[in-house]
């Protein structure tokens, strides 16, 4: 049975500070700033276990009344129709998806992005996560940009 997970916006002076830190030594990485895990987490001041603890909970939050484009990550199974599915969900949603780029499976597996256009959603974004990471076959799905 697969866990329900919620979502919550806080604000960041709300947030235990190991938190914030783990925000920004992704930040340090998805930049370029530095190139490697120990790096990251030596000049945000904290330990490689906290990083790895924290990092797939913590996600910054950009005010997205200006922008409504959202990037998703998702890790699918290399099965029939997945990948049907998943759209399928974002369609009933009301997201207008953008771009999708699928990597090539390996080991079973498939690395896919999809931008859409979240403004005309009839849903929550937090149902919408809900319902695709819900589905048979997605090993992971996560907002990587928006």
């Amino acid at each position: 049975m697969a866990r329900e997970i919620k979502y919550y916006i806080v604000a960041a002076d709300a947030l235990p500070e190991i938190f914030i830190k783990v925000a920004e030594a992704k930040r340090m990485m998805q930049t370029g700033e530095v190139d490697t895990v120990g790096a990251a987490t030596r000049l945000a001041g904290i330990s490689r276990s906290a990083f790895y603890k924290y990092k797939d909970s913590v996600q910054p939050f950009n005010d997205m009344k200006s922008e409504h484009i959202i990037t998703f990550y998702a890790m699918l199974k290399d099965n029939a129709g997945i990948l049907s599915r998943v759209l399928t969900v974002f369609a009933s949603s009301g997201a207008n998806i953008l771009t999708i780029n699928q990597s090539i499976p390996t080991n079973g597996c498939a690395a896919v992005t999809i931008s859409a256009e979240t403004s005309e959603m009839e849903e929550s974004l937090e149902q919408l996560m809900s319902n695709v990471a819900g589905l048979d076959d997605v090993i992971k799905f996560e907002i990587l940009a928006g």
